[in-house]
């Protein structure tokens, strides 16, 4: 029988002991609390909650996972949240009440929806200077640069449009009209399409980029609408988009329905409805895509979907109104 010392134990328990944690932090913005709950992605506990300026809402993090930033829309400031302190470390002269922003994947620049202007605000991340203001139409929000950082694409909720700027001349270039009050704008990595969601019309706008060169050559192809049995129409808000990182799926928050829905991306169906908290509005997959995380504005929570089985595992509290989630490995 092979003998093992008492030291070589104690090395190898020492070494155990001092391995890294390899555990993520799920960052949700709370409007109501003014605060950012961060918590640990393998217990679902609380590891701080950071105070931010007035009505957090949309939160991003940068591609190297360095920063969280924060639109403070009642605060018309962007706090910037160290991830690894846990500290807000400066503010970013965002513009009035920003809410949903995008960043490019240098993570030098960042596209942010001025609400009460419309206008899109085009910011150098590191110094804060302001490269460029792009007007759009009445109450822009949904923010969506391309893969390939050519083109950026913002919704406005009044005028029922997506927006396209390209993104070297800081020029619109393209207006398509959607369904009523869009609500999220998302490039597929191939760029082939860009998704649109409707939250009063209840659709799904599908466009066909595949004429990447011509945005003004876009049309929508495809509108998906939504049904659940008992539940009235009105109530399947879609707001917020996710797409799975094999690009097959996308989750889709659908409000006072109380349910995220999940559309099959080659055959534009719902595959399936799963009943989470009440008033889902944004979610964010795991950094490997095995879980997705959504906000329930109304119940104070979260709840964590398994995205093999597409079943709700939990929910976890967070802050009062919930309503954006990054996440980070």
């Amino acid at each position: 029988m092979t003998r093992i010392s008492l030291a070589a134990v104690s090395t190898a328990a020492l070494l155990l002991s001092a391995a890294p944690s390899f555990a993520g932090t799920i960052f949700v913005s709370n409007e109501k609390d003014n605060t950012i709950t961060a918590l640990n992605s393998d217990t679902l506990e609380v590891i701080k909650t950071i105070k931010v300026a007035r009505r957090p809402r949309g939160i991003v993090l940068s591609p190297d996972f360095k920063e969280l930033f924060v639109a403070a829309g009642d605060g018309d400031i962007m706090d910037v949240i160290d991830t690894k302190t846990l500290e807000v470390t400066r503010q970013l002269e965002s513009g009035p009440d920003p809410e949903l922003m995008a960043v490019d994947s240098k993570g030098d620049i960042i596209y942010i929806a001025n609400e009460d202007d419309s206008l899109v605000t085009i910011m150098d991340i590191k110094s804060g200077e302001v490269l460029g203001e792009v007007p759009v139409g009445v109450e822009p929000e949904g923010m969506g640069v391309s893969s390939d950082d050519k083109y950026t694409a913002a919704t406005s909720e009044s005028t029922s449009m997506s927006h396209i700027i390209d993104n070297q001349s800081r020029q619109l270039v393209a207006n398509i009209l959607v369904d009523s009050r869009p609500r999220e704008a998302k490039f597929t990595k191939d760029k082939k399409e860009l998704w649109v969601s409707s939250e009063v019309g209840g659709t799904i706008s599908v466009v066909d980029t595949s004429n990447w060169a011509d945005p003004k050559s876009w049309k929508v192809v495809k509108k998906i609408g939504f049904e659940v049995q008992g539940v009235r129409p009105e109530q399947l808000q879609p707001v917020g988009m996710d797409f799975s990182l094999d690009g097959k799926l996308v989750f889709v928050p659908l409000g006072p329905s109380n349910r995220v829905a999940v559309i099959d991306t080659a055959t534009k169906e719902v595959k399936d409805y799963i009943l989470v908290g009440q008033r889902p509005w944004h979610g964010e997959l795991s950094p490997d895509g095995k879980k997705y995380y959504v906000a329930n504005g109304l119940t104070n929570d979260i709840t964590v979907i398994d995205v093999e089985s597409l079943k709700a595992e939990k929910s976890v509290p967070v802050g009062r109104l919930p309503w954006g989630v990054a996440v980070m490995p």
